[in-house]
């Protein structure tokens, strides 16, 4: 989720969960909320490793702030801010509960995406992704903004928020509906393919909660297909003049209308010793523990220099310019080993650090 999405978030579970009347030595709900939205808010001050670079904040970004191991000590370090901040010095254990639950409510809100977090840090790196919400998903936070406005409205009632909250719960669960329907539809095409084995996933994509991305995987191919799981008709052609959620919604056909591609992980036969080697490089040590679903983007044969460059379909978002997270090792016929690089467009090259 995008930060101002998981503040407030926290910001509407503050609010929900206010007592009617502050107690004595406590916080007012107007401190309260505001506390939630600042605490929600600040898991993702990790976002600073991408300032470091890419594959720093590949790696952690998502990781010890927003750990559950971790949660109590960063509960307790906001709770004490806030208490400091407060005018009528309350204490920070008065703060200690809406900190936890807004920083419980962003690790929800992340774990529901399909980049997932790293909820057990730093004792495993383990990513933990359910799947059934788009990074950005306006649906989402619009219910969330509703409720914070009707909470306005009624400023006396906790009852708009905790609606909100159910709302929200609501449309999350409607969305592992489409994602269970989504997954069925893969299931069904790999039996009806003959491929044995296969593993069968979704990945949620924008504009609509039944717009999904279905990814089957066997062996080293992967053939995927972006439907819409409640369409009966296809949606028209996006022309010169469509807008952004014209030209992001168009590519998801009903699912009797699908049409199935294929991946290779590491390419045709003929080059995909040299592509594995690259892909084992140790550069891309990083890339292959975070990447769902790695494809081999392409050969650059270059005179003298070679580069092997992988993406991860995940991030396959027809509509939208550009393709995020390219990276891949070079060398020359004299170069002892790879040497990693970012791609960036079609040309730019970081080297990685």
């Amino acid at each position: 989720m995008d930060t101002l999405t998981h503040a407030v978030s926290g910001a509407l579970l503050a609010r929900a969960t206010a007592p009617r009347a502050p107690r004595p030595g406590g916080i007012t709900t107007g401190r309260r909320v505001a506390a939630g939205f600042a605490a929600a808010a600040f898991p993702d001050v990790d976002w600073a490793l991408s300032l470091v670079s890419t594959e720093a904040y590949l790696l952690y970004h998502r990781g010890a702030t927003h750990s559950i191991l971790l949660l109590p000590l960063w509960a307790a370090l906001l709770a004490w801010i806030f208490a400091r901040l407060d005018p009528a010095r309350p204490g920070w254990r008065a703060y200690f509960g809406v900190a936890a639950g807004s920083l419980a409510i962003h690790i929800a809100g992340d774990l529901i995406t399909s980049f997932g977090t790293i909820l057990l840090a730093p004792v495993s790196d383990r990513r933990f992704a359910l799947d059934t919400t788009f990074i950005i998903d306006l649906w989402f936070t619009g219910i969330i903004v509703a409720g914070l406005a009707a909470s306005l409205v009624w400023r006396r009632s906790r009852v708009p928020a905790a609606a909100g909250l159910a709302a929200l719960a609501g449309y999350v669960g409607l969305q592992a509906l489409a994602h269970g329907a989504a997954v069925d539809f893969g299931r069904e095409y790999a039996r009806a393919q003959g491929l044995a084995g296969a593993s069968v996933s979704a990945v949620p994509r924008p504009i609509s909660p039944f717009n999904w991305m279905v990814v089957v995987a066997h062996g080293d191919e992967y053939r995927y297909a972006f439907v819409n799981v409640v369409r009966r008709t296809a949606p028209p052609p996006p022309g010169p003049a469509a807008g952004l959620v014209a030209r992001l919604d168009a590519a998801y056909a009903p699912r009797a209308q699908a049409v199935w591609q294929r991946a290779e992980r590491f390419g045709p036969a003929a080059s995909r010793a040299e592509v594995l080697a690259a892909w084992q490089a140790e550069p891309l040590a990083f890339f292959r523990w975070f990447a769902a679903y790695p494809v081999l983007a392409r050969i650059e044969a270059g005179n003298p220099v070679r580069c092997i460059w992988f993406r991860d379909l995940r991030f396959l978002t027809p509509g939208r310019a550009g393709w995020p997270f390219q990276f891949g090792v070079c060398r020359s016929p004299a170069d002892a080993g790879w040497t990693g690089f970012q791609l960036i467009g079609d040309a730019i090259r970081l080297p990685l650090r």
